[in-house]
């Protein structure tokens, strides 16, 4: 059983899917999964999924599953050591390769699920709230300094997941326009890498209140995963669990204000919606969209470079 959807649900339980709707528990294969906590659970079904991917199957053959309706969804990996994106990494607004560098900022790596919430926090300067569409790709074995060809060989499976990117902020910042907590939203499950032939070219949609927003190929991804790879292992350690966002093609991206639903669908990786609750910017045309009110800054900034991605 090499090609595997593995989620988390209800109270920290591991499970896999089975016949496209139901959910069987395998938990069982971690041992002393609650003392462990849900994060070095997954890590550890992660680490060693070679020796247990047999019990799975045969769990899997013989349980009957709980249908997919039936259970609350969690986010398949809660708390990853690292969770870094790729920014500037698709070929729009008429870029190359050549106009990209490879470059990541850190997300926040407390990682919503399915149906959790997108919290939005008042910030004078922000003028919305966006919703970024993303392949995200899971680490299945430690990387360091490790070659493109070897890259791939590194990767455990793959994940939709929102970037909620703050737009307005001009002050030099990547922690409140990327790295806000809430704002790295995913699931529905880890897609392992074996059912998807190529992540470079898989259809990734998006939608606010049932409104299409992204559609896209990541065939259009200026840097695929095994650079992104082998660059990162240049200055990091990659673990096992660790989550990397390859980046989004900015077509279509919608705001989102307090009570709307984020739903976002990756071809072969299934779909997950989340609510947003908090601050609603109010745009004022008088100043050129800027929200109404006090614009508090510490000093000069280049706007568009801090605004773009």
């Amino acid at each position: 059983m090499s090609k595997v959807k593995i989620l988390r649900f209800n109270d920290d339980k591991i499970g896999v899917i089975k016949d496209g709707d139901k959910v069987v528990d395998v938990s069982g294969v971690i041992s002393h999964r609650e003392l462990k906590g849900p994060q070095r659970a997954i890590e550890e079904l992660i680490e060693n999924f070679g020796d247990l991917r047999d019990d799975i199957a045969q769990i899997a053959a013989r349980e009957d599953g709980a249908s997919l309706e039936s259970v609350r969804l969690l986010s398949p990996v809660p708390r990853p050591g690292k969770c870094l994106g790729a920014f500037l990494n698709y070929l729009d607004q008429g870029k190359t390769a050549d106009d990209l560098p490879l470059e990541f900022f850190y997300m926040d790596p407390l990682l919503p699920g399915p149906g959790a919430t997108i919290e939005l926090v008042e910030i004078p300067e922000i003028t919305e709230f966006q919703t970024e569409a993303e392949l995200a790709f899971v680490i299945g074995k430690r990387a360091k300094n490790v070659t493109e060809e070897e890259a791939m060989d590194h990767v455990f499976g793959y994940l939709p997941l929102f970037d909620i990117s703050v737009r307005g902020i001009t002050r030099y910042t990547r922690f409140l326009t990327k790295g806000q907590g809430s704002h790295g939203p995913c699931g529905p499950w880890i897609t392992t890498k074996d059912e998807i032939p190529d992540p470079h070219d898989v259809t990734v949609r998006s939608w606010v209140n049932g409104e299409p927003s992204q559609d896209f190929s990541t065939r259009h991804m200026a840097h695929k995963i095994p650079a992104q790879v082998a660059w990162l292992s240049r200055f990091v350690d990659l673990e096992p669990g660790d989550v990397i966002a390859t980046g989004t093609y900015h077509e279509g991206r919608k705001p989102i204000k307090d009570g709307d639903l984020a739903e976002i669908e990756i071809e072969g990786m299934g779909k997950a919606g989340f609510r947003s609750k908090g601050y609603s910017p109010v745009k004022s045309p008088a100043t050129g969209g800027a929200p109404t009110g006090p614009r508090p800054s510490p000093g000069p900034a280049d706007a568009a470079k801090i605004t773009r991605v």
